[in-house]
């Protein structure tokens, strides 16, 4: 008895600490205002999901509106699983859920188009943000909260730097600021949680999250950057926390914002005359 509850206890305190800590990044940086309309992008991970649970928590002490939107890139044995998850927890929680389909869309799942490109995730990510991005301000949403962690926040600053892409510092960090009426700013509410603790989280919960990854994560500098840091972290812990206090110390995001545009073609925004997707689309429609 007495170990099962100090097992409960330990459930308790963990679960506690988790939402005390998102919730002081949602204050300490002003992730949401009264009234806004927040929505989660909802893939059905572990990360997505915790965001979803989280925020359904705050929402009344927050004062504003949640929903989610899920997107399905067309990836076989893969996303239909992950949008199944999606639908039960924003069902559960009574959070309206819009769907939206790459085939429906631009006429092609990645699995179409997989074969013409060396790594399948670079017109899948491309794709994806335009979408969300798309689908948020067509429904009102003030905000989109993804749920990149500490883990995906360091990786994306190290491939960024290594390739002196210096214009994604700007996408760093907790928020991101409106720059342009049809980019819907986005917020990282797990901004500072290790993906481990997002993990542990999932499996003490017995939370219906999907652990599964994608076939063509493999492929991507990411997958190979994510494995470096792994290394470096067993050798010294704390590695990933430090590399984030020192760009968040060092960089000022607001000072290599790119200033947009609108796309001569479709109209969204854009940082050139004719925006990366449109480009994409001209190059694959050309094949397919």
């Amino acid at each position: 008895m007495k170990t099962g509850k100090m097992k409960s206890e330990n459930f308790n305190n963990f679960n506690k600490y988790l939402e005390k800590r998102i919730r002081d990044t949602v204050e300490k940086y002003k992730l949401i205002k009264p009234g806004e309309k927040v929505a989660v992008a909802l893939s059905g991970g572990k990360d997505s999901v915790l965001t979803l649970h989280i925020l359904n928590e705050l929402r009344k002490d927050f004062n504003f509106d949640l929903l989610a939107i899920s997107i399905h890139e067309g990836i076989s044995g893969y996303r239909r699983e992950g949008l199944k998850i999606a639908e039960k927890n924003a069902d559960d929680m009574g959070v309206e859920l819009v769907k939206k389909f790459f085939k429906d869309e631009f006429g092609f799942g990645i699995d179409d188009i997989s074969n013409l490109y060396k790594s399948a995730c670079i017109p899948c990510g491309v794709l994806r943000r335009y979408l969300l991005n798309k689908t948020a301000y067509e429904i009102g949403a003030s905000k989109i909260a993804t749920g990149h962690n500490l883990d995906d926040e360091v990786q994306s600053f190290l491939m960024s730097f290594a390739r002196a892409d210096f214009r994604k510092f700007g996408k760093f960090g907790p928020k991101s600021r409106k720059i342009h009426p049809k980019l819907v700013p986005r917020i990282k509410p797990l901004w500072n949680i290790p993906e481990r603790e997002v993990g542990i989280w999932a499996v003490l919960n017995n939370i219906g999250a999907h652990f599964a990854e994608c076939p063509y994560s493999h492929m991507s500098l990411r997958s190979k950057t994510k494995d470096f840091l792994n290394k470096m972290e067993s050798e010294e812990p704390r590695t990933k926390l430090a590399i984030l206090k020192s760009f968040e110390e060092t960089f000022k995001p607001e000072k290599t914002t790119p200033k947009l545009y609108e796309c001569n073609k479709c109209g969204e925004p854009s940082s050139s005359g004719v925006c990366k997707v449109c480009e994409l689309l001209d190059e694959i429609n050309e094949v397919i």
